[in-house]
């Protein structure tokens, strides 16, 4: 027999919980509601919310003149704001106050690296196209460094593409292995003194790695869901697959096989920060019925 338990911590961050809710009062109110992209990184949850009436577009393009527009938690960068303007957009900002406060320190480091015509480098960990990173790069007017990885910041470095005789400041995507981020910024340590770290990795998320790292260490199992197209998703389970060899990545209760477990096997269900609750609880159920 199976003894399943559910990650109490796993599931929606607050800034997607803001997101979401704001689309459902809205789409209660009988009106038609644009995402500008997916807002959140989970396929069974978008179809959900899709149920309701909200349709998800790539650009403002798909929007009617007039129309509502809602901004995800990820951001947009100030572009958006501006075509929206010119096309009369209704906008329901939904971007996290985490991020929101990124993009603003994101302009203030800026301008402190070419104040006075000096020409500093900002350098942005995170994966090259997230929404979130285009929505920091735009801050900026796309004129930073974003590295993904350490190999990626190593090939940066040896091309020159980093100029050590000026200063350095140096953010992390919000949803990015405080570990990992850790490891970039020694590494622009030691080739340069003037390097100014900024701790912009979101404070739930690092909290999340911390526990969820024990939560995997504490089970024979451990069943993992996120939607396919979730950064922190792949990031949170290679943190449990480096603790717990017999980690699982679905997406949903389709995907679980039977010959993962053994008799008497405790496993644990847990996700991603775009990973609905109840989700996690249909997975966990399916499990049990094995």
């Amino acid at each position: 027999m199976l003894s399943v338990e559910t990650d109490p911590g796993s599931g929606f961050c607050g800034g997607v919980i803001r997101a979401i809710s704001r689309s459902e009062d809205y789409l209660g109110g009988g009106g038609t509601l644009y995402s500008l992209g997916a807002i959140v990184h989970n396929e069974a949850e978008l179809a959900r919310l899709a149920g309701q009436g909200l349709r998800t577009v790539e650009s403002l393009d798909g929007i009617p003149s007039g129309g509502t527009v809602l901004i995800r938690a990820h951001g947009e960068p100030p572009a958006t704001y501006a075509l929206a303007r010119e096309r009369s957009l209704e906008v329901i900002d939904c971007t996290c106050p985490v991020v929101l406060r990124l993009q603003g320190s994101i302009r203030e480091a800026y301008s402190r690296l070419h104040e006075g015509g000096a020409s500093g480098t900002l350098v942005i960990f995170g994966r090259v196209g997230h929404a979130e990173v285009l929505g920091l790069v735009g801050q900026v007017g796309g004129d930073a460094l974003v590295v993904e990885d350490a190999a990626m910041l190593t090939r940066a470095m040896d091309n020159g593409e980093i100029d050590f005789s000026q200063p350095v400041e140096v953010f992390s995507q919000t949803t990015k292995s405080p570990s990992e981020y850790e490891h970039i910024c020694s590494m622009l340590r030691s080739r340069c003194s003037r390097v100014t770290v900024h701790d912009t990795v979101c404070a739930q998320v690092a909290s999340r790695h911390r526990q969820l790292g024990e939560f995997a260490r504490c089970h024979d199992v451990i069943v993992f869901v996120s939607g396919q197209s979730s950064s922190n998703g792949k990031v949170l389970c290679e943190l449990c697959r480096s603790v717990n060899s017999r980690t699982h990545h679905i997406t949903g209760g389709e995907d679980i096989r039977k010959d993962w477990f053994r008799d008497g096997d405790r496993v644990g269900v847990c996700g991603a920060t775009s990973t609905p609750k109840w989700l996690l609880e249909e997975v966990a159920a399916a499990i049990r019925q094995l």
